[in-house]
């Protein structure tokens, strides 16, 4: 009876005694949490890739969202751009609380002529998710963005 268990007690004992048996890293990808769901997040934490932001995409995962880091906590404002999803935009101040949102933002083809949806009071992050989560989620004012560790530290 044990020879029919040796075969796999003998390849699980090589597997211990190597790493070629090893479960996978996780994923260190930078994540927030927003009413207990997390989201990987995109970090755009200079000028460029703050004013490229998600211009051009076509998709972004369920799971997925693009986190704005601003130099200084103040009014923002985004539009919409050469965006061709419609998101969810919302705005946080340095104690990760929301501040306000603009809900279902659709996309702009307009270039320059595109609305600004701008914030109702000092931002320091900007998160993006797709169109409908924030709803989804009951997201409302004073509402906290966690960060995980992948996001970098910033001081307002």
């Amino acid at each position: 009876m044990l020879a029919r268990y040796l075969p796999g007690l003998l390849i699980s004992l090589a597997c211990l005694a190597t790493t070629s048996c090893a479960q996978p890293p996780e994923r260190s990808e930078p994540w927030v949490e927003l009413k207990g769901a997390r989201f990987l997040v995109e970090i755009a934490a200079d000028d460029a890739s703050r004013s490229r932001g998600l211009m051009f995409r076509t998709h972004m995962d369920a799971d997925r969202g693009m986190l704005f880091l601003h130099d200084r906590e103040e009014p923002q404002a985004f539009w919409m751009r050469n965006t061709r999803i419609p998101l969810d935009i919302l705005y946080f101040d340095r104690h990760r609380r929301l501040v306000s949102a603009s809900l279902r933002t659709p996309p702009c083809a307009a270039g320059y002529d595109c609305p600004a949806y701008p914030s109702r009071g000092p931002a320091l992050f900007t998160l993006e998710l797709n169109a409908g989560v924030a709803e989804r989620l009951g997201v409302v004012e004073g509402d906290e963005l966690v960060l995980g560790p992948g996001v970098p530290s910033i001081s307002p």
